[in-house]
């Protein structure tokens, strides 16, 4: 037995030639929640990046291409981006490329060196005065 035309929209979610957008017939509602625990996911250094890099990155490549490293952190609860940028500044002569307090981004840049010594002094304080679970440094 055949469907009438009207039975097959209805059952199809549709309205004339429109798809109905508004039911949530057959659709799963998906919620992501950040539950914050202490820890760096991220801890990279990039050594040598190419210019187009610091472009991308809204980086001054007239500032921050001399230096030749970008130090990249993520941090959660996100707010601990602020005192990690001021560990990182305390521990070496780099520059903040960008401090994220709402997604806990911390892009720096320096010399290898310095990046590399800043990115370290943020991974031992906050792992051992702060109790943050830390991720291995890593670098390309």
């Amino acid at each position: 037995m055949r469907e009438s035309s009207a039975e097959m929209e209805r059952d199809m979610g549709m309205q004339g030639n429109l798809p109905d957008n508004l039911s949530t017939e057959g659709k799963t509602r998906i919620v992501q929640e950040l539950v914050p625990g202490k820890q760096i996911t991220i801890a990279h250094l990039i050594a040598n990046p190419d210019k187009i890099l610091y472009e991308k990155l809204g980086l001054d490549p007239s500032v921050d291409y001399s230096r030749s490293a970008i130090g990249v952190l993520t941090i959660s609860p996100a707010e601990t981006a602020v005192i990690a940028a001021d560990i990182a500044v305390k521990a070496a002569g780099i520059e903040l490329g960008f401090v994220d307090r709402f997604s806990g981004t911390l892009i720096i840049t320096g010399t290898v060196s310095e990046t590399e010594a800043s990115l370290k002094a943020v991974l031992d304080y906050t792992k051992e005065k702060m109790g943050f679970a830390v991720c291995p440094f890593t670098r390309t």
